[in-house]
């Protein structure tokens, strides 16, 4: 049996569009532990709820406590991205460009 081709576009129901929040943020977070296990890679994924709600998944080969995961992975990413425009100046001003 093959799955139908879906439309995607904004739940318009509310029950409905939180149950599809629920499920495919479970399937998400589930993808990226499976990313982080199988290619043992640093993930992490920050999701915030319509109500604002946060919901993260984090996992660092480096931090000894789950506590630590995230801020350090977003230090890490802050840093290469420093490192990349000290790097590649260029890039920078082509996305000024691009922005316009």
């Amino acid at each position: 049996m093959v799955r139908g081709k879906i439309v995607i576009r904004r739940v318009e129901n509310m029950s409905r569009r939180q149950v599809t929040f629920s499920k495919r943020r479970g399937g998400l977070l589930k993808k990226a532990r499976e990313l982080a296990i199988l290619c043992n890679v640093q993930v992490g994924v920050i999701v915030f709820s319509s109500t604002c709600r946060l919901y993260e998944y984090a996992n660092s080969t480096t931090a000894t406590t789950m506590g630590t995961a995230m801020p350090s992975m977003i230090q890490n990413y802050q840093s290469s991205q420093e490192q990349h425009q000290l790097l590649n100046p260029v890039s920078q001003v082509m996305v000024c460009i691009h922005s316009l």
